[in-house]
């Protein structure tokens, strides 16, 4: 064989060496990119800090087993370069996963969220309880001293003592991450979101000669009595025709509230300290709205407050079971209202 012939036939070997040993690399990195893998548990989380390196990343995610190979995984990254894509944030991982379609999520800061959710009428410190029951980020204290600094709507109400009727009912997002200010900031803007699209707020407040703490302060109170919706409206006409006559508004919850307020509720509305307790709160004691919210109204206790029904309404009391209420026009009617009222008690 001549020199020229055996040069041929080594660079041929040559070749077919490292193209098979290319493929066998490729099969490799194939195989260990994208072949899904079972984890110890149906959900694992990861946490991407700030400025951490690729080799950190991948090792993160080697211990929770959503990467088997971390040579393989290392390789690609820098091959293709994405290594410098990978975003920092809380990630959680479902199995099976494979180490290809996580490090998309981390690419793409598919960040893991959680969510939480306030009732309507939950008063701030049902909220504070919840926030921190629920998501873990504070202490009950924690939130109560952020809901109690009215700092954060100062510019819609000068008059707020405390966040109390702006902590806005809905479900929301967070993350591990998230700050308990974080959090309640996002309450309060999402009330501010509520009274931007609603620029009655301010024409209600000036035909009704009051103000927007005043208007947020009678929602609270819609939302404390309503259980149905239509009713809403009705609720609202009666405690507006009850300040126009200068009558007392004699609101259950309010006093409820007031307690609350002194740490001795009981949960026993039908207690006689409650209702004649010495509170500006107190709306069988004193005349008038109370100082401010008593909870969070939702949004059909403020459009009840902008858009009253029209009703010669003055009294209202539970009626049936279902949340209804029986509303009068005379002390002669309410008074038969609640005799039925007490009957259906009896009854049960």
């Amino acid at each position: 064989m001549s020199v020229a012939r055996r040069r041929v036939v080594a660079t041929l070997s040559i070749a077919t060496l490292l193209l098979f040993f290319i493929a066998v690399v490729g099969v490799w990195m194939q195989v260990s990119l994208t072949a899904r893998r079972e984890l110890k548990s149906e959900f694992v989380a990861v946490t991407v800090q700030p400025g951490m390196g690729t080799r950190e990343i991948v090792a993160a995610l080697a211990g929770v087993g959503v990467v088997g190979d971390q040579s393989a995984v290392l390789m690609w990254l820098a091959v293709t370069g994405q290594g410098k894509s990978l975003k920092a944030g809380d990630y959680e991982f479902k199995s099976p996963i494979s180490p290809v379609e996580a490090l998309g999520k981390i690419q793409r800061g598919e960040v893991a969220t959680r969510r939480v959710t306030i009732p309507e009428g939950f008063n701030r410190y049902d909220v504070a309880e919840t926030l921190a029951e629920k998501t873990g980020l504070g202490s009950r204290d924690r939130f109560l001293a952020l809901t109690g600094d009215p700092t954060l709507v100062r510019d819609i109400d000068p008059d707020a003592g405390t966040l109390e009727g702006y902590l806005f009912p809905d479900t929301y997002e967070y993350t591990p991450r998230t700050t308990p200010e974080e959090l309640v900031s996002q309450m309060v803007e999402r009330f501010r979101r509520v009274y931007a699209s609603m620029p009655e707020f301010s024409q209600v407040a000036a035909q009704r000669n009051m103000t927007v703490h005043e208007l947020v302060t009678l929602a609270s109170m819609i939302e404390e009595e309503a259980r149905i919706d239509e009713e809403r409206p009705v609720i609202a006409s009666v405690f507006y025709n009850r300040l126009g006559k200068k009558m007392r508004l004699a609101s259950d919850p309010t006093f409820v509230y007031a307690a609350l307020l002194a740490n001795d509720y009981d949960n026993n509305v039908n207690n006689p300290k409650h209702r004649s307790r010495l509170s500006p709160y107190n709306t069988y004691v004193f005349d008038g709205l109370p100082p401010g919210p008593i909870a969070n109204p939702g949004l059909k206790s403020i459009e009840a407050v902008l858009s009253p029904q029209e009703t010669q309404y003055l009294y209202f009391v539970v009626s049936g079971t279902e949340g209804h209420h029986k509303f009068s026009r005379t002390v002669a009617e309410h008074e038969a209202a609640v005799a039925e009222y007490r009957r259906q008690q009896r009854e049960q």
